[in-house]
């Protein structure tokens, strides 16, 4: 997913130029948060007093009700430079992602976002949840189908709930061996 949408910079320069969207994205390429979780950080839970980056965010899991640290060190980068972006702007709110009424933006704002991503790369089922699947399925496969550590990256309370998730449920699995030539 990830090298799709980079693809979209190509097709439509003015898409990498936007570091919110490219923010947000990266969250959701590098961390297991879902969309809703990270549309409501605020600047305070990535910026120490010295408005160096973090190396950990901890965040209220919308799901869970459970406190995560999450780890942002592969965002720092992209988080200073966003949050430098946004000082150019004069855009003074306590969301990293703010809208024009200073509240954090939502999941349809972003949506949008995506449904455009989508457009311009020629995929029609393209959502804000797509990244965080695609994700996780590819810690399930590199980790070598290691569904424990999937389950606890994903605050998922049984394996059957991943395996769901992830589209391997039994239904689909049985479907993906009907299509296996054995012979």
């Amino acid at each position: 997913m990830k090298e799709h949408i980079k693809s979209v910079t190509l097709v439509n320069p003015s898409f990498d130029e936007n570091p919110k969207d490219n923010l947000i994205i990266s969250f959701l390429d590098k961390t297991p948060l879902n969309i809703k979780d990270i549309l409501k950080i605020t600047k305070d839970s990535v910026l120490k007093d010295n408005n160096d980056i973090k190396d950990y965010l901890h965040v209220k899991n919308s799901n869970t009700k459970q406190y995560e640290d999450i780890s942002i060190t592969d965002l720092k980068d992209v988080i200073k430079s966003y949050i430098k972006w946004l000082k150019d702007r004069g855009v003074r709110s306590k969301w990293l992602f703010p809208d024009e009424q200073d509240k954090h933006i939502d999941e349809d704002n972003f949506y949008l976002v995506m449904q455009r991503v989508g457009d311009l790369i020629g995929i029609n089922y393209l959502g804000t949840h797509t990244m965080r699947k695609t994700g996780a399925y590819r810690v399930y496969v590199q980790s070598h189908y290691n569904i424990s550590l999937v389950m606890s990256l994903l605050n998922h309370s049984s394996q059957a709930m991943t395996l769901k998730y992830l589209g391997l449920d039994r239904e689909s699995t049985e479907k993906m061996l009907d299509d296996i030539n054995f012979g």
